[in-house]
Formats: C-alpha cells, structure tokens, sequence
C-alpha cells in the first residue's frame, strides 16, 4: 500500500533535493555577508536543536490547521451539495461564498480577534475555515453539476429520486473535484493558520516563533520553523493524495500504479 502512495515521486523527490544541494553550494561558494536566507544545513540543524520548542509551537499551530481544515471542508461539502441541489440556494449561497473569498484575510484577523478573544484559537480557526471554505466549494459544486447528460436520462429510466441520483452519480462524479481542492485546501491551512498567528492568538506557536526568532535576527531558527510549517502542508498533501486513492481505486493513475 505505501509503494502504490508513494510510486511516482522520485522525480519530485530527486528535484527536490537536488535544489537543496544546489542552494547549500551556491552560499557555500558565495559567502554572502548578512544574507537572511541561511544555507539548508544549518536550518535543519538548528530544527533539530531547537526541537523541544518546534514541536511545541508545531501541535499547537497544528491543532488550528486541523480543526479548521475539517470544519472548511465540511462547510464546503454541505454548501455545494445545497447549491447543487436548491437553485435558491445556488442564487443565495454561491454569491455569498465569492463575498467571503474577495475579503482580505489580514483585515479579517484584528476583527476575529476583536470578536473572539486575542487569545481564542477560534479566531484564528475562522481564518483557516474561510481560506479552505471556498476552494472545497467551487470545486466540489462543478463536480456536483457538470455529470453527463446521458448519465441522468439513464438514472431517470430507471424512476431515480433526486437522493439516489445525488448518491450514485453526482457525488462520484464530484470526487476528483473534491480531492483536487483537498489538496489545495490542505496547504491554504497551514498558510492561513501561520498568518493569522501574527495578528493573535497563543506565542507558543510557529507564527509568533517565526516572528520573534525573525525579529532578535535569528534567521537561522525562523527557518526551522518555517521548515515545521512546511513539513505540516506536505504530511497533509499526502494524507489527502493517500485518501484520494483510497476513496477512488478505479481511477486510472491508481491502477497504473498498482500494475
């Protein structure tokens, strides 16, 4: 099972690190004087000797990124599928939905922390559920709506209800749209939980780590938690990737990878 997730990515994994190497030996060879981007060796190793402090900041950003993933995801799902299924819901909801994307998350933060509590996760848990909301939303809704038309006249041969339509071909039809915006929401998460963290909420967590190490001219130590935030987006991309091939193994690439 792990050789079928993971099939395919040397190419990215190669490219990866043959980036890293390449950033390592261009500030080996350049020994540029008070440049603010430290080679990727001393990142890692002052990730590792600053782990104790990382992994704290790490399960308490993670706690924000996690709970509001969920609730945006689910958010999204239910939105899409009254959308899908109401037109008044498509003429109230989906105008409402590109409303709350336009706004700017920074000028939401002070607000939320205004509403919520400096100190509340939830404000900074709302960032992260209107960051994932609408990406879950709009994807999800065109794989909801776009289904074959010949597909439908057959379900209504056979007397489907509206439900029975919905569960056997709308929503299988909506699943690579919502895997697709999954993995897109998974990375918005982290980002939005990260940002939001700057405007409130606990100091012992990887926005306010990231800002003070920064701001003390500890660059080398606001990487590694740079680095934290990175290893958080990439583990959930996977879970989402994992998910995704769980959920659909009749999708080609899945059995192309499993032959």
């Amino acid at each position: 099972m792990i050789r079928k997730l993971f099939k395919g990515s040397t190419p990215a994994v190669v490219v990866g690190f043959g980036g890293l190497a390449l950033w390592e030996l261009s500030l080996r060879i350049l020994q540029p004087e008070g440049f603010v981007l430290p080679p990727p060796s001393e990142i890692v190793f002052a990730f590792f000797e600053n782990i104790d402090e990382i992994w704290a900041a790490t399960k308490n950003t993670g706690y924000v990124v996690v709970t509001g993933l969920a609730a945006g995801v689910l958010l999204g799902i239910v939105w899409a599928l009254l959308v899908s299924r109401f037109r008044l819901a498509n003429e109230t909801l989906t105008p409402l939905a590109i409303s709350l994307n336009a706004i700017p998350i920074i000028a939401l933060a002070p607000i939320f922390n205004a509403w919520f509590g400096l100190l509340s996760p939830v404000s900074n848990q709302s960032i992260v559920v209107i960051l994932v909301f609408f990406p879950v939303f709009i994807n999800t809704t065109k794989g909801l709506t776009e289904v074959a038309p010949t597909e439908l006249e057959l379900m209504r041969s056979y007397a489907a209800s509206s439900w029975e339509v919905t569960k056997l071909v709308r929503i299988p039809n909506a699943m690579p749209f919502f895997f697709t915006s999954l993995k897109i929401a998974s990375s918005l998460a982290v980002i939005g939980a990260i940002v939001a963290e700057y405007f409130g909420g606990r100091q012992d967590a990887l926005g306010p780590l990231i800002v003070q190490n920064a701001g003390l001219t500890r660059y080398t130590e606001a990487w590694a938690a740079v680095l934290a935030g990175s290893v958080m987006g990439i583990v959930l991309y996977l879970m989402s990737g994992g998910l995704e091939r769980v959920s659909m193994p009749w999708k080609p690439d899945v059995e192309a990878a499993g032959s």
